[in-house]
């Protein structure tokens, strides 16, 4: 296993720093941009592109991308949304999504105005409809980055420094514990884990707030 580990994360390191940061920043952009987070894993390519991470310079940089890529696609979701979100909700592909999608994105930012925006970046399906939604709502775009920029960089951070800090942790354990590797796999799978846990249960508190509302009101 060891051996195994290492190849993998020798093979990431081989990639030029650069266009290693670079691919993850476009994979974030394309994941927050309009309706491609669905299908495209940006956050899995962060987190490999991190793994191979070697000095604190290639971690800042990483982060630094990492952010601008989801602003720059978090934006343009924004202004599509402003300028032809009603013909993309009614459209095959907004179809597909799923009315109740819609709805149910549209009711939680009415109901948690910038909370809403903030933590639609951890939550899936949310963090690539939300933008959309915000554009066609009418809310400044000036309070949209206000909100979604600090999200963004928390997310940035968490993902970059456990990956990072998993694979140097590992590099410096692989060199006096024969079964390292197993530890790094371990590592990661309960990273992964902690992640989409993580994720659940903010969805399910924010679903839970929403419909204490509901029952508030009616």
């Amino acid at each position: 296993m060891n051996d195994f580990v290492l190849w993998a994360i020798e093979m990431v390191q081989s990639v030029d720093p650069v266009l290693r940061t670079v691919l993850a920043g476009i994979a974030i952009m394309l994941e927050t941009s309009i309706l491609i987070g669905l299908i495209m894993p940006g956050d899995t390519i962060v987190l490999v592109a991190a793994i191979g991470v070697t000095s604190w310079p290639q971690g800042l940089a990483l982060g630094a991308t990492v952010v601008v890529g989801a602003l720059l696609g978090e934006s343009f979701g924004f202004w599509l949304g402003r300028w032809a979100g009603p013909h993309i909700r009614t459209s095959w592909l907004g179809r597909r999504i799923g009315e109740r999608n819609w709805v149910r994105s549209e009711r939680y930012l009415r109901r948690r105005g910038g909370i809403a925006i903030f933590l639609s970046r951890f939550l899936p399906v949310l963090h690539s409809l939300v933008p959309l939604t915000v554009g066609m709502s009418g809310y400044a775009y000036r309070r949209f980055i206000a909100w979604t920029l600090p999200a963004c960089v928390l997310w940035a951070a968490i993902y970059v420094s456990l990956a990072a800090g998993a694979a140097g942790s590992y590099m410096q354990l692989s060199q006096r514990v024969h079964y390292a590797g197993y530890f790094f796999v371990g590592g990661i799978l309960v990273l992964l884990i902690a992640l989409a846990v993580g994720k659940k249960v903010i969805a399910k508190r924010e679903e839970r707030h929403m419909a204490d509302e509901t029952d508030t009101e009616a």
